[in-house]
Formats: structure tokens, C-alpha cells, sequence
């Protein structure tokens, strides 16, 4: 298992709340004030994790700037109270984000051994 520094176990304290907050508000047919603390959470708790610096290159490299753009777009959105327009464009852009990685390439070559 990895240690994980005291700022890193508030950061993964932050995710976990931020998804629950965010899940929690879909189940309630996509409460705005729900949705919004989420996001906050998450993003705070990623920053926890990673670090300030390692956060912004993540979201602002050039071939991730669509999705991050989207993501951002659905945060903002959500913050200004249209729930589902900024989830929509929330998953949108976290799809982007996540398949615009050049090492999910290499993932995907890489062959499965059975046992």
C-alpha cells in the first residue's frame, strides 16, 4: 500500500465527499446546490492529491483543452443553476479529458495474459 501524507488523506476525504454529493444531488433529480458542492469538493480533494501544479498541466495541456473546456463549462453551469445542461456537458467533457491521454493508448495495446 502507498503512504499517503496527511494532505493527500484530506484529499481523498474530499473526492469521496464530492462524489457522494454529486450522486446524492442526481438522486434527487439533479439538485442544483447538491451538484455545485460536489464539484467544488472534487475538485478541491484532486487538488489535495496532486497538488496545485500538477492539477493545472493536467487540465491545461493543449490536447486535453476541449475537455477541459466542456468539464469547466458543466462546472460553471452547474454553479449558475441549470443542473442537467451542466452534467451533460460535465460528462461530456470528462469523457474528452480521460480519452484524449496518451498513455490510454499504450493501456489499450497492451495484451491480456489468462491464467
Amino acid at each position: 500500500m502507498v503512504p499517503l501524507t496527511d494532505c493527500q488523506r484530506i484529499g481523498v476525504g474530499l473526492v469521496g465527499f464530492g462524489l457522494f454529493f454529486v450522486l446524492f444531488g442526481m438522486l434527487l433529480y439533479f439538485d442544483s446546490v447538491l451538484l455545485a458542492f460536489g464539484n467544488i469538493l472534487f475538485l478541491s480533494g484532486l487538488v489535495f492529491i496532486i497538488g496545485f501544479r500538477r492539477t493545472f498541466t493536467f487540465f491545461f495541456q493543449w490536447p486535453k483543452l476541449k475537455g477541459t473546456s466542456f468539464f469547466m463549462g458543466g462546472v460553471l453551469i452547474v454553479l449558475m443553476r441549470w443542473p442537467l445542461l451542466g452534467m451533460l456537458l460535465e460528462a461530456y467533457g470528462f469523457i474528452t479529458l480521460f480519452r484524449s491521454d496518451p498513455r490510454a493508448g499504450e493501456v489499450r495495446k497492451t495484451p491480456i495474459k489468462p491464467h
